[in-house]
């Protein structure tokens, strides 16, 4: 019989008294919103894992392309995809502010972002270049023709992200199917 011996040549982490688990060493959180009900399920998380580590919230909105649709529109005059983007970037600038001076970050660091692009991308873009230590989003618990259609941002952000992604599921009843 071999017997195999383990020697730890690197001090041991941190661990917390109960659990003896590494300790949670966290500076940055990214909390990307769209502004939606689904979304706020993970405010509270990402409010409770900051309050925690004490790390610094950053909130980012991302401003997604309008595409124009093609054919018939049912519409008298379309509206110029110019101001529509104009009007999201406002109504980005006046919500953000709104969700960060919630009372669940009372007391936190929030930093407010708001980018342009498609948002799994650009949530990842930002994680990397603020060297974030999470990410905290929701998923809208899309399934069949909604998640073909929509896709999943949440999905696309874990398999991208370089750092660890906490996905926040809606109650069923919050949960938006086909």
């Amino acid at each position: 019989m071999v017997r195999v011996e383990c020697r730890r040549t690197e001090p041991m982490p941190d661990t917390t008294e109960n659990t003896k688990a590494p300790a949670l060493h966290l500076s940055k959180v990214l909390l990307p919103t769209d502004f939606s009900g689904c979304a706020n399920y993970a405010l509270s998380y990402a409010a409770s894992i900051a309050r925690a580590t004490g790390a610094r919230i950053i909130c980012v909105h991302v401003v997604e392309p309008i595409v124009p649709a093609v054919g018939y529109t049912g519409l008298a005059a379309p509206m110029p995809i110019a101001d529509i983007s104009e009007q999201l970037e406002d109504s980005a600038g006046r919500e953000l502010p709104r969700l960060t001076d919630c009372e669940e970050f009372s007391g936190l660091e929030v930093e407010e972002v708001i980018v342009h692009g498609d948002a799994a991308a650009e949530i990842v873009r930002v994680a990397n270049e603020r060297e974030v230590d999470l990410i905290v989003v929701s998923s809208h618990g899309r399934t069949g023709l909604g998640r073909i259609i929509f896709g999943s941002t949440a999905e696309a952000v874990v398999r991208h992200a370089s750092c660890p992604v906490l996905v926040v599921k809606p109650p069923p009843q919050e949960e938006e199917s086909d």
